[in-house]
């Protein structure tokens, strides 16, 4: 296991340390959004008078430690989900330009800009966690002690998971850094992968076995020791027992909750800690007023088309317009799937958030309607627009976005991440719902993925059918199962979650998804790199390897 007595750091970021660590005990003693056990609040602590070392030597100042970890995941996933859902097969680039590298492969070099945010986060995630674990051993005992060691190395797992995914093998860090460190070494991804399910094993005994209530608990350990077990199923490194262990952890996790919340009530804004929420981003109003463009995520603003939202400051998320779900991801669902309808907004109102705010929506205006396929002719477009007078009729082949000449509201959005108490900043719509980044459902589907690796059909066919009995479609057979429909059952379920690039590159679909069903990427060949090598992982950034002064390879596919 390497440490800073290795001389190993991330060196991209080095600046940041250089800049930071004279504040670093200051500024995290500051942080904190976790009240009373289990609130999503930062709140301010004056130190002033105290200082930040003996501070976190006691109960009040550790707390802020950890806190502070769990705020550094908002800085993961709260701002642009490219390296989540661009380049994929579910979403193609509308009037405005995804960052063309991460969408399309061929430009795709270590110079992106969009890849650096991911990589720079999950350190700077790391390193709290490394902090409050250093400082763990040497602080005033209290009853939480434990559940807080064990909730930081879940956090730090997480961090690294995320890494290893998308970078491949990387630096691993695992004491606090209170100096520059300007040399590192790359250890091996299967030492990653090792590393992290030894982190969560260990956590699971230190975390709490309480529901779910905003802190890390022993299920959502569980639920993402699955997923790395799962994922290291598929790689060369990965053990006989991997797709067993998944299966068997994915079924604790499940431990016999069916679905029973309907996917309208699932998504409806405010209902984020219901029972199927394993483990979420915590988000509030207070936490982000006095920075919301830092501080809020902008989850909503993406996947979809501009349907106002500057001109229309709360009535109207504002839409990035470079995301937009493609004709692959609209034909999945056929008429009684209950999804589609708790996915996309199908009717747009006078205002977008009458959706949500008036509770007979037969008293306002409808401005746009998007038909599905059986509604998509003259007959139903006739007595729609009767019923609806100055409607916007949209006719389902239309749905799908151009790069060059789509207009506002041209195509469907995906509505299930709408928030109808956003802010409106110079970077968007600012939400401040809670990211949900583990659910019981998709829980459910890597469930069913890794007993379809272990040849068990059956049990696939059953966890699948879980989730669809949910949607109101029929039951599967076991010889309907396989990889495709897996991954199409994904779609269905979790589009626009944080998922779907790391689903096709661990499943080895990557190439042959994106170019069959994205019309931006033509070809195989613009996955193609430096020596014939595949851009499957993506590329070390160009700041970290310009910043270290010792060796460290970048990954293959790339100059």
């Amino acid at each position: 296991m390497k440490s800073r007595k290795d001389g190993i750091f991330p060196s991209v970021l080095i600046h940041k340390i250089e800049n930071q660590m004279k504040k670093i005990f200051i500024f995290l003693g500051l942080l904190g959004f976790l009240a009373s056990g289990c609130s999503d609040y930062l709140e301010e602590e004056n130190l002033s008078n105290i200082g930040a070392d003996e501070y976190y030597k006691s109960s009040d100042g550790y707390e802020t430690l950890v806190n502070a970890a769990y705020s550094s995941m908002r800085d993961i996933y709260g701002p642009a989900p490219w390296m989540f859902c661009a380049g994929t097969d579910m979403f193609v680039e509308g009037r405005q330009a995804q960052p063309v590298g991460l969408s399309e492969y061929r430009f795709l070099t270590a110079s992106e800009s969009e890849i650096l945010p991911l990589y720079e986060n999950c350190y700077s995630s790391v390193q709290a966690c490394n902090m409050g674990l250093e400082y763990s051993s040497i602080t005033e005992s209290f009853d939480a002690l434990q559940h807080r060691i064990g909730e930081l190395k879940f956090i730090r797992a997480n961090a690294y998971f995320l890494l290893v995914q998308s970078f491949g093998g990387v630096a691993l860090v695992t004491e606090m850094i209170d100096e520059p460190v300007t040399e590192l070494n790359r250890e091996s991804a299967e030492n990653i992968y090792e590393f992290i399910i030894n982190e969560l094993e260990e956590a699971q005994g230190l975390v709490s076995t309480e529901a779910f209530s905003g802190r890390v608990n022993r299920r959502a350990v569980t639920n993402l020791l699955a997923k790395v077990y799962l994922t290291r199923g598929y790689e060369s490194f990965g053990t006989e027992n991997d797709f067993s262990q998944a299966a068997s952890l994915a079924d604790e996790v499940i431990n016999g909750q069916q679905l029973n919340i309907s996917f309208h009530d699932l998504w409806w804004p405010g209902n984020e800690m219901n029972e199927e929420v394993i483990f979420s981003v915590q988000y509030s109003d207070n936490s982000i007023s006095s920075a919301p463009d830092e501080l809020g995520h902008s989850q909503s603003s993406y996947f979809g088309p501009y349907m106002g939202g500057s001109e229309n400051a709360g009535d109207a998320p504002w839409r990035s317009y470079n995301l937009c779900p493609n004709m692959y991801l609209l034909d999945l669902y056929n008429e009684n799937d209950t999804r589609w309808e708790g996915t996309f907004m199908t009717t747009v109102y006078d205002a977008y958030y009458d959706y949500y705010r008036v509770e007979d929506l037969s008293t306002v205006g409808v401005k746009h309607y998007y038909a599905r396929p059986w509604e998509s002719n003259e007959v139903f477009e006739a007595a729609y627009l009767a019923e609806h007078p100055g409607a916007v009729f949209h006719y389902y082949e239309d749905l799908e976005a151009s790069k060059s000449s789509a207009l506002d509201f041209a195509t469907i959005a995906i509505r299930k991440f709408d928030d109808p108490k956003s802010m409106f900043s110079s970077n968007g719509t600012v939400s401040t719902r809670d990211l949900i980044i583990a659910r019981l459902a998709e829980t459910y589907l890597m469930a069913a993925e890794a007993y379809y690796q272990l040849d068990n059909t059956q049990v696939a066919a059953d966890r699948i059918n879980e989730v669809r009995q949910r949607a109101g479609v029929a039951d599967i057979t076991s010889g309907d199962v396989n990889i495709d429909f897996i991954l199409d059952e994904r779609a269905r379920e979790l589009a626009g979650e944080y998922y779907r690039w790391f689903d096709l590159k661990r499943t080895g679909t990557l190439v042959e998804r994106t170019v069959m069903y994205n019309k931006d990427i033509e070809s195989a060949d613009w996955f193609v790199g430096k020596g014939g090598e595949l851009k499957i992982l993506r590329p070390i950034p160009q700041d970290a390897l310009d910043l270290n002064r010792g060796e460290y390879p970048q990954n293959p596919a790339y100059d």
